[in-house]
């Protein structure tokens, strides 16, 4: 760190006129074309500011006009032709004026990741690259610099967030620089899947490097694509939005000598190199773009918390804009599959591919029936849950044993909910009720009470096991007071709900929060009866907390004020007619002795035999 510092005080050779005076002898003449390597030294953050500044507007004032005639970096080599000595000269000067110009090129990629670099330089040094991108493949968009940028971003393991914001503000308008943005993300995402499997795996631990580092740089390079991939805007429909600016003004076609990896990205030649496309053509292949940059950066190893704010936004920012949904099933079902968070965070997107693009999920109500725990009621995205869980129950064509057994397992929860949860329960359960009018038995069902294709069910069912009758666990079955619903079930279809009842919910008649006990009011009303009643937006109550049951209660308007007057001020907390049949002689006569001044020799005598036992000994 010391040897960095020295060498950015250090003075350099040359002041800041002879620097000047050398890009001015450059610009004027050939003959001082050797002046070009002395300036590139210059690009580095050993020097100050003002001499990066200046060697780079002379560099950059000097490559500008020559870019269009000068060779692709790959044609390092002429092929063998008949030519003069003028030819050869022409072509090795041209040559080394493209090696320069990549040796430009790479001192501000470094020097844009350098930290040492002010903000306001960083700037001025993007703005250079981006130039040298619009201009660089003869005077076309250069998707090879462009994609050596995204790549040394990506993979820096320097922080370059200011950087990544500053290239989004102000050149992800354009429509071609997002559309070589999805192209190099693409192939990016596709070489780090690479470099994660198992083979390549195998082959670093027998060489014995060391797998955390790789790991954590990994983690940090997903972040850095998702970032780029989260900002950059969507396109709209060409007929609403036409107007789409682009960077470079000759389109985005390549030529022939264009290099390898760039002739790789930029695979949208035009028979007429000179048209631009048009904006119907650019959103359609900015679809298909944008669709295999997503897929492939969601199947990398994801971190956590990439996880779930991929998940959070996957049904806004991807789906409606993805050229087939479906492609996205395997990703969203393995999330669903995993449970807890993750699973509740990705029923959105399973939601929307189910009702919109017609996907078959045979578990899906299993496993959202599996999510219903009392953790779910302190998740960070339960209004948006139980939103969708509403919906998802929403079906006529539900069946009976189904619909039950979410009212069931959701009744259940209301024991141990907070009063928020208790109140979105209500919600959901008075829903159900009105919708599926044969889960209305559940409803004032007592001990005793069933219907008698459940009693006749229960008969077959001990008659079928006789061998078990020993232990008693069909009778027990039958005994009053039990409940015949099982909780630990995860199957719906196995809960026996259709024999029990919605007895927890009479217990939220009596809960301590006021909202509870009064909302609950509204599952005595006849529900059967659907021109009477109507259904409960979720939405009011998915959102609920502490602090806005709180709130609702302080703006509430209450007619009668309970009020406690005492004509003389108490001496008890309880009087003795809050205890009628009970009397308390040991204090009474305590306090009567206190009064008194005399003590109470009784005591003595009322002693245990312990104590007793001590005595006589002494």
């Amino acid at each position: 760190m010391a040897s960095k510092q020295s060498k950015s005080n250090s003075k350099p050779k040359q002041t800041l006129k002879e620097v000047k005076t050398l890009g001015i002898q450059l610009l004027s003449s050939t003959a001082h074309v050797n002046n070009l390597p002395l300036l590139l030294t210059f690009i580095s953050s050993n020097y100050p500011p003002q001499y990066v500044v200046e060697s780079l507007l002379s560099l950059q004032s000097f490559f500008t006009p020559l870019l269009p005639s000068l060779p692709a970096s790959s044609s390092s080599k002429k092929s063998k032709k008949t030519t003069t000595d003028d030819d050869d000269a022409a072509v090795i000067y041209k040559t080394w004026l493209r090696s320069k110009f990549d040796e430009l090129v790479k001192s501000l990629l470094n020097l844009l990741l350098s930290v040492e670099l002010d903000e306001t330089l960083r700037d001025v040094v993007l703005d250079s690259v981006m130039e040298f991108v619009k201009l660089g493949n003869g005077g076309r968009f250069n998707s090879a610099i462009y994609h050596r940028l995204l790549y040394n971003l990506v993979q820096s393991a320097t922080p370059v967030d200011f950087v990544l914001e500053l290239l989004a503000s102000k050149y992800f308008n354009y429509i071609d620089i997002c559309y070589f943005t999805y192209i190099s993300l693409d192939k990016l995402a596709k070489t780090m899947g690479e470099n994660d499997s198992p083979d390549n795996k195998a082959k670093s631990a027998a060489n014995g490097d060391d797998a955390s580092h790789p790991r954590a740089s990994m983690d940090l390079s997903i972040h850095k694509i998702h970032y780029i991939l989260s900002c950059i805007p969507t396109v709209e429909d060409p007929k609403e939005n036409s107007d789409n600016k682009m960077w470079s003004g000759l389109g985005f076609s390549s030529k022939k000598g264009e290099s390898k990896d760039a002739s790789e990205l930029s695979k949208v030649q035009d028979k007429d190199q000179n048209n631009v496309l048009s904006a119907a053509s650019i959103s359609k292949k900015m679809k298909l773009k944008f669709t295999k940059a997503w897929i492939s950066f969601l199947r990398l190893p994801l971190p956590v918390n990439v996880y779930k704010e991929v998940l959070i936004s996957l049904h806004q920012a991807v789906i409606p804009y993805i050229s087939n949904p479906l492609m996205l099933c395997d990703f969203l079902t393995r999330s669903y599959d995993i449970g807890g968070v993750v699973s509740v965070m990705a029923l959105s997107s399973l939601f929307i591919l189910m009702t919109q693009h017609g996907l078959e999920y045979p578990n899906f109500y299993e496993k959202l029936y599996a999510l219903l725990l009392p953790s779910v009621f302190m998740a960070k995205h339960r209004s948006k849950f139980f939103q969708l869980l509403d919906s998802c129950l929403k079906s006529p064509l539900l069946p009976a044993y189904l619909a039950a057994a979410f009212a069931k397992r959701l009744s259940r929860l209301a024991l141990t909910a907070p009063p928020s949860g208790g109140v979105v329960i209500i919600a959901l359960i008075h829903n159900l009720l009105r919708r599926h009018p044969s889960i209305n038995c559940l409803v004032h069902r007592e001990d005793g009470n069933e219907s008698a294709a459940d009693n006749s069910k229960a008969k077959g069912e001990d008659a079928g096991d006789a061998n078990n009758s020993r232990n008693g666990s069909h009778a027990s079955a039958r005994k009053p007071g039990i409940d015949r619903f099982n909780n630990e079930e995860c199957s719906p279809i196995k809960s026996s709900a259709l024999r029990s009842s919605l007895w927890e919910i009479d217990t939220l008649s009596h809960h301590y929060c006021p909202p509870v006990s009064r909302f609950v009011l509204s599952l005595e009303n006849d529900l059967t009866v659907r021109k009477k009643t109507t259904e409960v937006n979720i939405n009011d109550f998915s959102s609920s907390s502490y602090a806005t049951i709180f709130e609702e209660e302080l703006r509430r308007r209450v007619k009668q004020v309970p009020l406690a007057f005492f004509k003389a001020t108490p001496t008890s907390l309880f009087s003795e007619s809050d205890f009628a049949g009970w009397t308390f002689k040991y204090e009474q006569s305590k306090r009567n002795d206190a009064v008194n001044g005399t003590s109470d020799k009784s005591e003595e005598n009322d002693c245990s035999p312990t104590k007793r036992q001590r005595i006589e000994c002494s």
